[in-house]
């Protein structure tokens, strides 16, 4: 399944696979893995410090995975950092644990990748529910001036997702990267955690003149939340890291233009919740986060290669979500009966 180590040269690709407490997926995704089509890949799983038996499971049933098992829990995008560069592919893979790929999975990534340009940094998955697979998971993420992030698709007919096309951003749980594309971003945001690294990844590779593919033959069922951790923390973290993401990168002009609509998309998450004191500690740790926040936004004004008309028109105004009022009439209504 991988490359020889007696060869000079790595395998094409590393597959880098993240993973906290995720014994009960690791079998069907790895063996999903051993029967791929395309052949010329290392696997790597980096182990967040797991209190099941996903340690012992991968020693005595997957001896050729090369493991990094961490002490303690550091969060996806530190993990999959550490497998990023511990790689030998001149591609890296991205792949969650509760995931089953199809055979032609990876070799799809690859083959459209290696007949793109440069500029086009990765390549990202037709993501179907695993429980429904007749129904998409994620087509490509999308990023709203709102701060909604958005899974392009999710819950519609994966028949309506069957051409290949350009995306805002990649979901990290089965995307293939150029590793030179990743050293030059300098790899994921490990001050995120979890949630929304890929995101930040993908505006800031964007704000760096690359683009990225959704490829439909590349098919792979996620069930999603397979490692998912307290609703509590989950809402501290997506509330600060959706504020990181364009404190860090947007310029004042333009956060000014669409405040408006970031007000809305603050005030529709916080009531959408239920969780306000999870909420206002994810707005209150962003604080402790000022330094780093001005140091990536002077970084990245310096490094900038498309102009920022451009760059707006990328992101949407809009929600999937319901309207702020039908929320609010619905929790009303709930809260009354």
């Amino acid at each position: 399944m991988i490359a020889s180590s007696g060869e000079t040269a790595g395998p094409r690709v590393s597959v880098v696979i993240p993973n906290y407490n995720g014994a009960s997926w690791l079998s069907a995704c790895l063996e999903s893995l051993a029967g791929q089509e395309f052949r010329d890949f290392e696997v790597i799983l980096v182990d967040n410090g797991s209190t099941d038996d996903s340690v012992r499971l991968l020693r005595e049933h997957f001896p050729y995975v090369r493991l990094f098992a961490l002490e303690k829990n550091t969060g996806f995008a530190a993990a999959v950092n550490v497998g990023i560069w511990a790689g030998q592919g001149r591609y890296v893979a991205l792949l969650n644990n509760d995931t089953i790929a199809k055979s032609g999975w990876l070799g799809s990534l690859v083959q459209t990748l290696e007949a793109s340009p440069e500029e086009v940094g990765a390549v990202a998955s037709k993501m179907l529910q695993l429980d429904e697979p007749d129904l998409i998971d994620d087509a490509g993420d999308a990023l709203s001036w709102t701060g909604a992030a958005q899974k392009t698709g999710h819950g519609q007919p994966a028949g309506d997702y069957d051409q290949r096309r350009e995306i805002f951003s990649p979901c990290a749980g089965a995307t293939l990267y150029r590793r030179s594309f990743l050293e030059i971003l300098q790899g994921f945001d490990e001050l995120f955690f979890a949630y929304l690294e890929d995101l930040d990844l993908g505006l800031r590779g964007r704000l760096l003149g690359y683009r990225y593919l959704f490829e439909p033959a590349a098919e792979v069922h996620h069930k999603g939340h397979g490692s998912a951790m307290r609703r509590g923390e989950y809402v501290r973290l997506v509330t600060r890291n959706r504020g990181m993401i364009f404190a860090k990168s947007v310029p004042f002009v333009l956060l000014l233009k669409h405040l408006p609509r970031l007000f809305y998309g603050q005030l529709y998450f916080f009531i959408a919740y239920r969780k306000p004191l999870h909420s206002l500690a994810g707005y209150l740790s962003l604080v402790w986060r000022l330094p780093h926040i001005l140091r990536e936004r002077r970084k990245m004004a310096r490094r900038r290669r498309i102009p920022w008309a451009k760059f707006e028109k990328m992101l949407s105004t809009e929600m999937s979500e319901p309207p702020l009022l039908e929320l609010l009439a619905q929790r009303f209504g709930r809260s009354r009966s």
